[in-house]
């Protein structure tokens, strides 16, 4: 029975390696077209499924002649291609995802805090199973919600568009709120107590245990929660389709609409054949290596650097 139990671990670790790998290897592999073609121009323009006029001597003497512009010869010539590129959707994934994590971290903590060492019981149970319901609701009814109640009330305070990178990072972060406040409230709790009460002991005030003696224990579980939270942000699909827009461009300001790699994913792919699709392939396997290089980070130097 253990040499079964061993290998049954065994083979379920190691699943896990090759359906990454497999993944890995999909995405590379149906983006290989896209990545001949572009190649780290791909991450330099916003452009997508533009005609782009190839220029030759036939293509330029055509130019010369008033009575044609540089339309007609798009149109009715082959001396042109299309372009796609990938740097808005990778400016806006990026972007919404550090502006949720900025909104959500202060307001998670405080949650976790007041939780864990503040309420009253009964307030912390309710408050606790609240926050909880909160992370289980679909992630459509955020957008949902956000598109026609939320983002109203931005846009009457501040202005710019409904659908924008300010309303989606503001809708976003209170999704991730409650995976940053719940994991930190059980890191908090498990802080002993002897700690605690030796510093109330040597006369230390509430905030000066929660700033010295708490948060310095239980910051492994807080970073740990913030990892996780990225994951969910980096991925989100719905609610930031509702809110973010579908324009390949970079904002002009927070205000203003624009696109992720989600959302270029999903309101494109269905429709998308050739070298677009290629192109799809080529941001989502940039957004598997983006959220690879995160975790990896966050792992083996940030973790490691708090462990010591």
């Amino acid at each position: 029975m253990e040499k079964i139990f061993k290998s049954v671990s065994f083979f379920s670790a190691s699943l896990i390696l090759v359906i990454s790998i497999g993944i890995f290897g999909a995405l590379f592999n149906s983006s290989r077209q896209a990545m001949s073609e572009f190649g780290f121009s791909f991450l330099t323009s916003s452009a997508w499924n533009k005609n782009v006029l190839i220029k030759n001597k036939k293509t330029n003497s055509k130019l010369k002649n008033d009575n044609v512009t540089q339309d007609s010869i798009l149109e009715q010539s082959d001396n042109s291609k299309k372009i796609f590129a990938g740097l808005a959707p990778l400016f806006g994934s990026l972007a919404s995802t550090f502006l949720a994590i900025v909104f959500a971290l202060p307001l998670a903590l405080g949650i976790a805090v007041f939780l864990a060492e503040l309420a009253p019981k009964f307030l912390s149970t309710s408050i606790g199973l609240g926050i909880e319901l909160l992370a289980a609701i679909p992630s459509i009814i955020f957008g949902m919600w956000g598109l026609f109640y939320f983002a109203p009330l931005i846009q009457k305070f501040i202005g710019g568009y409904q659908v924008s990178l300010l309303n989606a990072s503001l809708v976003l972060a209170i999704m991730i709120l409650p995976f940053i406040a719940s994991l930190s409230k059980d890191s908090i709790k498990n802080t002993p107590d002897i700690l605690k009460e030796s510093a109330y002991g040597l006369g230390a005030t509430k905030f000066e245990v929660i700033k010295d003696i708490i948060f310095p224990f239980c910051k492994k579980g807080i970073v740990g929660s913030i990892i996780l939270a990225l994951g969910r942000a980096l991925g989100e699909t719905m609610a930031v389709a509702f809110l973010l827009g579908s324009v390949f461009r970079i904002p002009s300001s927070l205000t203003s609409p624009t696109i992720s790699i989600p959302v270029a994913l999903a309101n494109n792919f269905a429709e998308a054949t050739g070298l677009e699709q290629s192109s799809l392939f080529y941001l989502a396997f940039l957004l598997f290596i983006i959220s690879f290089i995160i975790i990896f980070l966050a792992k083996f130097f940030f973790l490691k650097k708090i462990k010591a």
